[in-house]
C-alpha cells in the first residue's frame, strides 16, 4: 500500500498538468480558428479543477492501477463546434493536433526541470521521480492520443485529411472507437503503436533540449 501510495504522489501532478494543457491547448487553437465555444466554457485555462473529470481523470485510473498496473484515464471533453471554424475540415487537424503537441512541450518542460535538479545538485530523490513522471506521462499521452482512431486526435486528424467521401465513412466509427479502444488495450496491441510513437516523441525532446544539456554539462 505504501508503495501504492508513492506511486500516486510522484504521477498526481504530471498527470493533472498533461491532461490540462492538453485540453487548454485545444481549446485556445479551436478560438483561434474561429470557435469560442471552450472559451465560453472557460477551459482555456491551466488551472487544472476546470477539466478534470471525477470519474475519467480519478477514480478510473486509480482502480485500473490497482487492479491491472496499467492507467488509463480521461478528462472532461473540451467543447468544440468544427462548424464555426473558418476552414472546419482542415482546422479539425490543427486542433486536434495542438493537444498532442502540448504533451510533446510538457515532455520537454519536464526533461529540462530534471537537467537542472542534476545540475544544481539536488539529492532528494522525490522531485527527480516526479520529473522522470512528467516526461513519461506526457510522452505516452502524446503517443495515446495520435493513434488513428476516433474520437482520439489521431482519429479527428485522420479525418481532416481524408476526401469528403471517406471521412465520412471513417468517422462513422467514432461512437464505437472507446470500445475498440479498450479491446486494443485488452490485447495489448495498442503498444504496437504507443512504444514507437512515444520513441520517436522522446528523441524529439532530447535533440530540442541538446544545447541545454549541453550548457549544464
Amino acid at each position: 500500500m505504501d508503495e501504492i501510495i508513492r506511486t500516486i504522489a510522484v504521477f498526481a501532478l504530471p498527470v493533472l498538468f498533461a491532461i490540462t494543457m492538453h485540453a487548454a491547448a485545444q481549446g485556445y487553437a479551436a478560438r483561434y480558428f474561429g470557435d469560442n465555444s471552450a472559451y465560453a466554457a472557460g477551459r482555456v485555462t491551466i488551472n487544472p479543477l476546470v477539466h478534470i473529470d471525477p470519474i475519467g481523470t480519478i477514480v478510473v485510473p486509480v482502480v485500473l492501477y490497482l487492479f491491472t498496473g496499467f492507467a488509463f484515464g480521461w478528462s472532461k471533453p473540451v467543447p468544440i463546434d468544427f462548424s464555426q471554424m473558418r476552414n472546419p475540415k482542415r482546422d479539425m487537424a490543427w486542433v486536434s493536433l495542438a493537444g498532442p503537441l502540448a504533451n510533446l512541450a510538457m515532455a520537454l518542460f519536464w526533461l529540462i526541470v530534471g537537467m537542472l535538479l542534476v545540475a544544481t545538485n539536488v539529492g532528494e530523490e522525490f522531485p527527480h521521480k516526479v520529473a522522470e513522471a512528467g516526461i513519461f506521462v506526457n510522452l505516452l499521452l502524446f503517443a495515446f492520443s495520435l493513434f488513428p482512431l476516433p474520437p482520439l486526435d489521431g482519429g479527428r486528424i485522420v479525418i481532416s485529411l481524408l476526401p469528403h467521401r471517406l471521412a465520412y465513412q471513417y468517422a462513422k466509427i467514432e461512437p464505437y472507437g472507446f470500445f475498440i479502444m479498450l479491446a486494443l488495450i485488452y490485447f495489448k496491441v495498442l503498444s504496437f503503436w504507443v512504444l514507437p510513437v512515444m520513441w520517436l516523441g522522446n528523441v524529439a525532446v532530447n535533440l530540442i533540449a541538446s544545447p541545454i544539456s549541453f550548457l549544464l554539462g
